[in-house]
Formats: C-alpha cells, sequence, structure tokens
C-alpha cells in the first residue's frame, strides 16, 4: 500500500509541471477551492514563472501518458476544472514521440508468442500514431491484405497503476473535505477514469467494442467501422481493417477532393444521435483524429472511425429521458424537461419543478434558432453549471462520456460546416425516435413482450408450486373444484393464480394483436 507521503511527493511534483504552465491559476483563484488544497496549489508555484494564458493541454502531455488520459477525463467536466481549462484540455489526442520499432518489434513477439514475420508480409517500422497507450504501423498482411497494427507500450500498465493509485487518493481527500467539492464527486470522476483505462489497456475489448459498434450502426451505412482481425489480435496488439482516407481535421485536403462538407458534418450528428439515442452504445473519442472522410459506394463521402479505447453506455430508460430533453430543449418545451429531471431523479423532489423549468428556459432560449458559430457555449455552459449548483444537481456516472462526446461532435461538426444548426439538424431523428420508442405502437409492443415473456414463465412456475407442495403418495383423488373462497391449499391458491396469470396474459395479447389489426 502507497503511502501518504508518496502520493503527496507525486502531487506537489505534478503540481509543479501544472504551475510551470499556468494550469493552477483557476484552482488557486476559485473561492470553492478548500483551502488545504489552496495551500498545496501555492507551494508548488513557489519560484515557478507562471505564464499569462494557461497552458493545460500542455501541461498534461509534459507529465505523462496517464496525465494525458486523466486530462481527456476532465475535458467532461467543465464544473470541475471551467469551460477554459475543459476546452483547452480537448487539444489532447495523444501526440506523444514514437518508441523506437525494435521495441515495439520485440512487445509483438512477446504478445503474439511468435516471429510477427509468420503473420505480416511486411511492417513499415515509421509508426503512422503515437498515443499515449499505443503505437500504430502500417503492415500488410501475409494473406496480402492491409492493415494497421495498433501496439500497446511496454510498461504503460505499471506506470497507469501508480499514478491513478495516487489519484484515488488525492480523490479520497478532497471529497472528504465536504462543500462544493464533495457535490462534483471526484471519486466519482477517479472512478470512472480507472473504468475507461482498464478497458483501453485490454486490446480485445477494444476489437470487441469496435465489432459490436459496426453491428449496431448497419442502418448508418455511411458511418463505416473497420472490420478487426482477431486472428491478429491479442490483448497487446489490435490489428484491423486499413482505413485509407482523409482526416476531418484536415479541411483544405477535404476541399480538395470535392467532399461535401456540410453532408458530412449531418452524417456525423445522425451518426452520433443513433448509437447514443437508439443504441446506447456509443463511440466516446470522436475527435477529428480519429475521423476520417471516405469517398463511399454512392460517391457522397462517408465517415470512418477508429480508436475504440473509450466507449460508452446508457440503458433504455436514460435514453429516453435524453431524448425527451433533448426534444424538448428543441421544441422549447421547458416544462417537460424539468418533469423529466425530477422523474430521472436528476433534481432532488424537494424543489420546485415549475422554478427548474424557468431556469431552463433562460438557458435555452437565448440559444434556440442560433448557428452554432453565433453560439456562446461558454456562456451558456457557465448558465447551466449555476443550475446544477443552485438545484443540488449531482453529476450522474451515465452522462459523463456522453458530455464529452457531444462536445467532440459539436466541435467536429462546426469545423466541416459553421452554420450547421444542431437543433434542426438533431430534430427529426430525435422526433422519429420518441415517436417509435414512445408512441402507441411501441406501448402496445411492449405489453405483447411482457406478456409473452410472463407465458413462458408458467410451466417453471408450476414445477415450482409442485415441487413446494408435492402430492402424498398413494392419495386418494382429489374432489372435485370447489370455489376459490373456500380454499384453504396453497398448492390450490397458486395453481388458481397460474391460471388467472394465463388468462390475464391471453387476453391482453388478445388486445393487443387486435390493436395491431
Amino acid at each position: 500500500m502507497t503511502s501518504p507521503t508518496v502520493h503527496l511527493w507525486r502531487l506537489l511534483k505534478w503540481g509543479r509541471i501544472l504551475a510551470r504552465h499556468g494550469a493552477l491559476q483557476g484552482i488557486e483563484r476559485d473561492p470553492n477551492t478548500p483551502a488545504p488544497v489552496r495551500r498545496l496549489v501555492r507551494i508548488a508555484r513557489l519560484g515557478a514563472r507562471v505564464p499569462a494564458t494557461p497552458r493545460y493541454a500542455d501541461a498534461f502531455h509534459a507529465i505523462g501518458p496517464a496525465a494525458v488520459k486523466l486530462g481527456q477525463t476532465l475535458a467532461t467536466r467543465p464544473d470541475i476544472v471551467g469551460d477554459e481549462a475543459a476546452h483547452d484540455l480537448l487539444r489532447l489526442q495523444d501526440a506523444l514521440p514514437p518508441l523506437p520499432y525494435e521495441t515495439i518489434h520485440a512487445a509483438m513477439a512477446k504478445a503474439f508468442q511468435r516471429d510477427p514475420a509468420t503473420l505480416f508480409a511486411s511492417i513499415d517500422p515509421v509508426p503512422v500514431g503515437a498515443a499515449s497507450i499505443a503505437q500504430v504501423h502500417r503492415a500488410v498482411t501475409t494473406d496480402g491484405r492491409h492493415v494497421a497494427v495498433k501496439v500497446l507500450r511496454p510498461g504503460v500498465e505499471d506506470d497507469f497503476a501508480r499514478a491513478i493509485d495516487t489519484y484515488e487518493w488525492a480523490a479520497a481527500q478532497i471529497e472528504a473535505m465536504g462543500g462544493e467539492l464533495a457535490r462534483l464527486r471526484p471519486r466519482l470522476v477517479i472512478a470512472t477514469f480507472k473504468r475507461w483505462t482498464a478497458r483501453e489497456l485490454d486490446f480485445r475489448r477494444e476489437g470487441a467494442s469496435a465489432s459490436e459498434l459496426a453491428d449496431a450502426m448497419t442502418a448508418e451505412p455511411d458511418f463505416v467501422v473497420p472490420k478487426i482481425d482477431w486472428q491478429r489480435t491479442t490483448g497487446k496488439v489490435l490489428t484491423l481493417e486499413w482505413i485509407d482516407g482523409i482526416k476531418l481535421s484536415n479541411r483544405a485536403a477535404l476541399v480538395e477532393a470535392g467532399y461535401d462538407l456540410p453532408k458530412l458534418a449531418n452524417t456525423l450528428v445522425h451518426a452520433f444521435l443513433r448509437q447514443a439515442i437508439a443504441e446506447g452504445f456509443f463511440h466516446a473519442d470522436m475527435h477529428q483524429g480519429n475521423l476520417f472522410a471516405l469517398p463511399g459506394a454512392n460517391g457522397q463521402g462517408q465517415i470512418a472511425a477508429i480508436d475504440f479505447g473509450i466507449m460508452g453506455r446508457i440503458d433504455r430508460r436514460a435514453r429516453v429521458w435524453l431524448a425527451e430533453i433533448l426534444y424538448g430543449l428543441i421544441t422549447g418545451n421547458y416544462k417537460r424537461v424539468a418533469e423529466i429531471h425530477f422523474e430521472a431523479g436528476y433534481v432532488p423532489a424537494h424543489h420546485n419543478v415549475a422554478e427548474f423549468a424557468t431556469a431552463l428556459r433562460a438557458v435555452g432560449e437565448p440559444m434556440r434558432g442560433l448557428a452554432v458559430k453565433d453560439m456562446s457555449i461558454g456562456m451558456m455552459l457557465d448558465s447551466l453549471f449555476n443550475i446544477t449548483r443552485d438545484f443540488d444537481m449531482r453529476t450522474q456516472p451515465h452522462l459523463l462520456l456522453l458530455q464529452k462526446t457531444m462536445v467532440m461532435v459539436e466541435g467536429v461538426a462546426t469545423s466541416l460546416d459553421p452554420d450547421i444548426n444542431l437543433w434542426d439538424t438533431a430534430a427529426p431523428f430525435v422526433r422519429e425516435w420518441i415517436r417509435t420508442e414512445l408512441g402507441p405502437e411501441a406501448a402496445v409492443a411492449d405489453r405483447l413482450i411482457t406478456d409473452l415473456r410472463t407465458l413462458a414463465r408458467i410451466p417453471e412456475l408450476v414445477r415450482n408450486i409442485e415441487r413446494h407442495f408435492p402430492t402424498p403418495g398413494g392419495a386418494p383423488p382429489e374432489p372435485p373444484m370447489k370455489p376459490i373462497a373456500v380454499l384453504g391449499s396453497g398448492r390450490h391458491v397458486a395453481l388458481r393464480y397460474v391460471l388467472v396469470a394465463v388468462v390475464s396474459a391471453s387476453a391482453s395479447f388478445a388486445a393487443a394483436w387486435l390493436a395491431l389489426h
């Protein structure tokens, strides 16, 4: 077990780097910062030359790979780090100096437990990308396919384990101080970060995520997920189909190649909505470096995604709430949006629904009908965070990744089409999904499914009753059935409940069938 002294030493060392990049100014000036944390910050910046403009992303890069990933997590929490820091942290796209190819080749041989030459006809020793966890090389398989090979950096697991140990300790100390930081739940932030990292460090999980997303996105043919080469994939090496396209970050090349940028922007927004709302499983790292434009079979342009280490899930109930919230904001139905927040438990019950609706209106109305380029995202976020404080809203774990991804998708979409109106783009999809999921047809279908499941459980229920109320051996035949009111046998009563269930389920099934026809 690591001692508190070691944790404090690491924090001071990292704090020193943050101070040199001006990244501690906001913490020191924030009135909500606890006094012990403010003292530690002042010690860390003693003698440091603090720049006028903070460079948050550069600071996390300087600390190391685990800090890069932590910075990406904090980019989802402007309520903790401020919207300026969160926006700058979005620059953390894992660009790090590559390791020598000899080191990577040895790591591949160890992972495959054989010479990589038996699996690949050639491997380009110059990486196409180097990140905090892995680096990627282009290769050709022995059967002639062009693939990308992603290799885990040797020693990265131990580095992350040490860093996360200190992050957990620090979060526990801060949350114990109470006040505003306790409401923001820093321990939850680190727990989420730890869970993401565990997934990213196992490339079989990443391959499975890519495969699952590909299955989920069959309804969006313009969103492409590369195929996984499972025969050349292990926990530390991931091999997948090579994507030969133009990064969405290279706008000039996209224009030169003749791509319809507004169409690409719409494709991206619709793909994200389908993942997050319709499927409940979404790519949570959709920055420009992970997205490519492809010509596509129809010549109209497709978007391909890579890097499936960070994925998000939302259950159906939360997706229904999310869709209703989005549609309510789109249509200006703030009362319904407020009611959903109370139904979901996002706002404590002692607050007033009407007051919350008015607060939402104050944020939403100035933004409706505007192109994203005309919106003040910083001002909107600041207003939303004030609402969360005023109404005692706690952080919702399942929304952390979603918040981050929405900001990313918005940024990429507006870089492609500065005039895009995300409300107008999202409205048809959200409206149709709500009609499909919450309309009368969906209600009937849900009832049918529930009743059919009830019918399917009846044989097992009967067997359970017979086990608990066995018929004595050699007993005379039971007398004719008596009215339920005079029956005392537990077995008889239970069997009648079964009969009632069968009749009820059958009646519901018939009513539902008639409703559909």
